[in-house]
């Protein structure tokens, strides 16, 4: 049975929900925790809870998600409709859970937090779960699905670019006047309109292609029975725990690596190399105008008096502006690296050199500043193919359970993957702050203690070296290399070929 080949709007099209995704899933990652503790004001135990408790909820409610996503049926198909349902109410969670209450005592502050990271949790499963399952229908050939992937992590690393280097700028930019409160509520407010627009692209622009053999109705709990039986699901349900508690737990790690760690003497310098500081400005005096100045791209002052300055939030954006752009480069290598040597070996391989990379970082010293942006460039560049052949797996992993079963419950793959994914972002971060709280005595009211720095410095490289490590040794023991994906998905195109005439 052919398969049509994707348009180009298509490709693009499905990839923009994606990226509005990720405008909350970096700030999360990125931002998140410190938000907790520097903005909204919370101690490390209490943040602790706010990051864990409504992740895990969301990780519950994923399976949940997959079961609802399965048994839809509308004229714009199974997972499509969800896309358009949580639009609008996803953008007003968004700003809702980076709004800081003005004057509320800690036991209210505390339940708000947890209500709309809940909330916004909630919306983000009932949105992702079903778009990324979306991916596995829209096309059963192989290298179209890896096509596909590839435009959607090219997409989500644009929408990265965007976070990452904008954000804390903007936010201290429109703190100006006013105090960081403030600045967080209206940045958030702009990526939540930019959100709203991509939902709606992508629901206008993507079509579901792929039918089950034949629709079936066994309950929810035969569909998960059979997961727990299918070997390479185990493999990737583990891994993802880990793999994505190496990304909270090192976002968390990483701002606090360069707002404390990081020399900020030296930080200036490469920042004046690259026209980016200019002298302080009189008490009272306007800015200058100008397009980074603006963005809240230029540091006034001088390099003996940055304690006040944003000087931690342009170098920390600069580094990860420059890691995504190399990210999108490694991505779109990574079609033709699959093609070539299959998506398992691909994946070993980055996580493997990952893990090198950040064991390499603990290496530096805090004013070794172009150290650290050439392990960004280099980490960035071997870890970026696995980003979207990750998910191509777990399409794989779909095909696999139709092919022993007989049956295709994409929603219930994906939404069980989804459960590990969101429960290894709740214990990344909630992990970082126990670490930090536990073995280097972090208090929120001190993040600048000497023990929390050298908590910053281990927790930022060694630890996520480890995970990386594990990450490595679960894919090695993942069985569906290359000539076992070109042989299931042989097989299932015979036998949906062969179905085709009784279901015509």
């Amino acid at each position: 049975m052919s398969t049509p080949k994707l348009t180009f709007i298509e490709k693009a099209g499905y990839s923009a929900a994606d990226a509005a995704a990720n405008f909350v899933f970096m700030t999360m990652i990125l931002f998140q925790l410190n938000f907790y503790t520097d903005v909204f004001g919370l101690t490390a135990s209490a943040a602790a809870s706010v990051l864990l408790w409504p992740r895990l909820w969301d990780a519950i409610f994923d399976p949940i998600m997959g079961v609802l996503a399965d048994r839809t049926n509308t004229r714009w198909g199974k997972f499509r409709p969800w896309i358009l349902w949580t639009a609008v109410p996803w953008a007003v969670v968004m700003v809702l859970a980076y709004t800081t209450p003005s004057g509320w005592k800690a036991g209210p502050l505390v339940a708000y937090a947890v209500i709309t990271n809940m909330l916004l949790m909630t919306l983000y499963s009932m949105n992702n779960m079903p778009y990324s399952a979306l991916g596995g229908v829209i096309t059963a050939d192989l290298n179209e699905r890896a096509k596909l992937n590839s435009f959607r992590f090219i997409a989500v690393n644009i929408a990265q670019f965007i976070v990452g280097g904008f954000t804390l700028p903007l936010v201290a930019r429109f703190s100006e006047g006013h105090d960081r409160q403030h600045g967080w509520q209206v940045t958030m407010t702009i990526w939540a309109v930019v959100c709203l627009v991509l939902f709606l692209i992508t629901f206008f622009t993507s079509r579901e292609r792929i039918q089950p053999v034949a629709e079936t109705h066994t309950p929810p709990k035969q569909d998960f029975v059979d997961l727990l039986k299918n070997g390479p699901w185990r493999v990737m349900a583990l891994m993802t725990l880990v793999h994505f508690a190496i990304l909270s737990f090192r976002g968390g790690a990483l701002y606090n690596y360069y707002h404390q760690f990081t020399d900020k003497a030296a930080m200036f310098d490469f920042l004046a190399r690259l026209g980016l500081t200019a002298p302080a400005l009189a008490e009272g005096a306007p800015k200058p105008g100008g397009l980074l100045e603006s963005l809240g791209y230029i540091v006034h002052g001088t390099r003996d008096n940055l304690a006040a300055s944003n000087i931690a939030d342009v170098f920390n954006s600069l580094a990860n502006m420059i890691g995504t752009l190399t990210m999108i480069l490694g991505i779109l290598a990574s079609a033709s690296f699959a093609r070539r040597f299959g998506k398992k070996a691909v994946a070993v391989a980055g996580f493997a050199l990952s893990a090198v990379n950040a064991f390499a970082f603990y290496l530096l010293k805090p004013d070794q500043v172009t150290g650290m942006l050439v392990l960004t460039v280099l980490g960035s560049l071997v870890y970026a193919p696995t980003v979207p052949l990750i998910w191509a797996i777990f399409a794989d992993v779909a095909d696999y359970s139709e092919l022993v079963t007989g049956r295709r419950f994409t929603g219930m793959v994906f939404a069980t993957i989804g459960f590990c994914l969101k429960a290894g972002l709740a214990l990344g971060s909630a992990s970082f702050l126990w670490i930090m709280s536990g073995v280097f005595h972090y208090d929120t009211k001190h993040p600048e203690a000497t023990d929390a720095v050298t908590g910053y410095h281990v927790t930022s490289t060694l630890a996520v070296g480890v995970m990386f490590t594990l990450c490595t040794a679960l894919l090695l023991a993942y069985r569906l290399n290359k000539r076992a994906t070109l042989e299931m998905a042989d097989e299932l195109a015979r036998r949906r070929a062969d179905a085709a005439p009784a279901a015509a």
